[in-house]
């Protein structure tokens, strides 16, 4: 089954799924239903009753009853205005706003609606005049499709989970319930897939999070995290490696105002596009301040500050501020989409005859960092090409910064894939994908070529000829956001991450108290280790359980927080001078006069 297919399949077994709940719940009312990875899901309003999962079997089997009805979907088209008549009729109020919005603006006006969600309305032009719809058995919705000729045709499936949702995303419109589920051609397929789900959900980074005491959300505060010390560790070693690193590299670190006017915004171009993802203050009547979103406004001040020649390019401004974004509360996801987070920025200012060799050399950082954690052979990378139109610059300019990217890609020794048409309207980017342990693949950092920012600014350089130019910036990040990459990672490793890394990396367990004065010395000792690769001055983490607890008791909760080594102190390993060594995959001992060495060649 090709991908055309398997998508027309998920997307009958959305409608599929609504004329099941439509059956058992009359009143039912209904949003969006699209095709996402691996499955779909359906956007429901039942009013004060709520789906529990108890009644996920009550679906299916109205869900497998409607598809042993042999039930044809029929394709017809309706007049925009009849479309909203029918809407209102049926008491599906959620399909009458879409297509009032169709009517009036010829597509669907909220950006709120992801791509996936407005595919599911009607194609978009300069009028609508008719839309789509789809009828299967007494079920009718509007929909562009496309779907299976007969419900029979869609495969193996199950019903997932129910989360509420806001309708279109925000949270001022009312929540409704969104039910998921996943579907293959085959059993075997699903089956397979619902096992790869148990292990994600072991995995989850929120579940870890907690149960390590790495960080933990809370609803004061939406979206951005709290990080515990542990998890601060884990943040500092990250911004530790990235900040000796690039040192070595010719980086400059830099800082900017966190708080900035809506000037800065303006020339940028950020306030005619990006402004409703701003957290935004109005100091005066009129006079608007914004949490910045990004860090490229501001780094663009640091070049006026002094005139500049070819001489000092290429030119690398780093930072680490937080940056803050608006996200709508649907999209919210732990780690994985906050707003509130770090980068490992860069902006670095190059000529144009100098970003092949910029961007190699970036390249060579990615293969670096990802390499530290042992997972640069689940890198893959992906050159976004110029959009077919609303796009800036000379496509000479296009062509000859895309030709110089590939050519990079080709001699990176990266797995690599083209994305045509996706890159920004201000320049080609490459993309940095990590796949993790379970299959997924997740977009970390990206190398994003910019033509037009520095003009923006009024940005110059005076080049060999005493000519001013204009430089090209490249805007790079690694790790992409440190937030986002700790959460990948985390699942990644199911929170067993590289011993340099991880958060308590020992903890010695006592067996009663007669051992304390030997505990003592076993503290000196590791007082004493420093780690120094990759992070130069990376001290031992680690803690002591002398509790009056069982040893099977602490060893189950050192486990459960993934602490790699566990070193069980008794009176026997007292009196021999050694220490009993417990790592997940066995034990050993270890003299007390070789525990430094044994820890440092981890």
């Amino acid at each position: 089954m090709n991908d055309e297919q398997l998508h027309a399949m998920r997307h009958s077994l959305a409608h599929i799924t609504a004329a099941a709940v439509k059956r058992l719940w009359p009143e039912a009312k209904f949003g969006v239903g699209p095709v996402v990875e691996n499955g779909f899901y359906y956007d429901i309003d039942l009013g004060e009753e709520k789906i529990s999962d108890q009644q996920f079997g009550k679906i299916e089997k109205t869900m497998r009853r409607i598809i042993t009805e042999a039930q044809d979907f029929e394709h017809f088209v309706m007049p925009i205005d009849q479309a909203i008549e029918w809407a209102r009729e049926n008491h599906q109020p959620y399909k009458e706003e879409l297509l009032n919005d169709l009517k009036r603006s010829g597509t669907t006006v909220a950006k709120d609606l992801d791509a996936d969600e407005l595919g599911t309305i009607a194609e978009a032009g300069s009028a609508v005049d008719e839309v789509s719809f789809y009828k299967n058995g007494d079920f009718t919705d509007l929909c562009r499709g496309p779907h299976v000729a007969n419900t029979k045709e869609v495969g193996a499936f199950k019903l997932l989970r129910i989360a509420g949702a806001y309708w279109r995303g925000n949270e001022k419109n009312p929540q409704m319930q969104r039910l998921y589920g996943v579907a293959f051609a085959t059993q075997e397929q699903l089956e397979r897939h619902l096992e790869t789900l148990e292990l994600a959900k072991q995995n989850d980074h929120k579940k870890l999070g907690r149960e390590m005491e790495l960080f933990f959300f809370d609803e004061t505060a939406p979206g951005m995290a709290y990080w515990m010390p542990k998890g601060m560790a884990m943040k500092n070693l990250l911004i530790q490696y990235w900040r000796q690193y690039h040192k070595t590299r010719g980086y400059h670190e830099i800082a900017s105002p966190l708080l900035n006017k809506q000037a800065l915004f303006e020339t940028s171009g950020h306030w005619a596009h990006y402004k409703d993802d701003m957290f935004l203050s109005e100091r005066e009547e009129g006079e608007w301040w914004a949490l910045k979103p990004m860090n490229c406004p501001n780094a663009m001040k640091f070049w006026g500050v002094k005139q500049r020649s070819y001489k000092d390019l290429p030119l690398r401004f780093s930072d680490t501020d937080v940056l803050h974004r608006d996200e709508v509360t649907g999209a919210l996801n732990g780690l994985l989409r906050t707003r509130t987070f770090v980068q490992d920025d860069s902006h670095n200012f190059v000529s144009e005859d100098q970003i092949k060799d910029e961007a190699g050399r970036i390249i060579d950082i990615v293969r670096d960092f990802y390499t530290v954690f042992g997972i640069d052979n689940n890198v893959k990378l992906y050159l976004s090409t110029r959009p077919e139109a609303d796009f800036l610059g000379d496509i000479e300019t296009w062509n000859k910064a895309e030709k110089e990217l590939t050519e990079v890609l080709q001699a990176s020794g990266f797995e690599f894939g083209i994305k045509e048409g996706d890159g920004a309207f201000y320049g080609p980017k490459i993309d940095i994908h990590l796949n993790d342990a379970l299959g997924r693949e997740w977009q970390c950092g990206t190398i994003q070529l910019d033509f037009q920012l520095p003009r923006k600014f009024g940005l110059t350089y005076t080049d060999q000829e005493g000519i001013e130019q204009t430089p090209v910036v490249i805007h790079r990040v690694i790790y992409g956001s440190l937030e986002r990459f700790i959460g990948v990672i985390t699942e990644h490793f199911g929170g067993r991450y590289p011993f340099w890394f991880a958060p308590e990396q020992v903890r010695v367990l006592t067996i009663n108290d007669t051992v304390l004065d030997y505990v003592a010395e076993i503290e000196e000792i590791l007082k004493s280790v420093t780690l120094a690769e990759p992070v130069k001055y990376n001290e031992l983490r680690y803690t002591t359980d002398v509790r009056s607890e069982s040893l099977g008791k602490k060893i189950r909760e050192a486990s459960l927080q993934k602490v790699p080594i566990q070193l069980v102190v008794g009176n026997q390993d007292k009196e021999d001078r050694q220490v009993s060594v417990r790592t997940q995959s066995g034990e050993e001992k270890v003299a007390l006069t070789q525990l430094a060495d044994y820890l440092k060649d981890l």
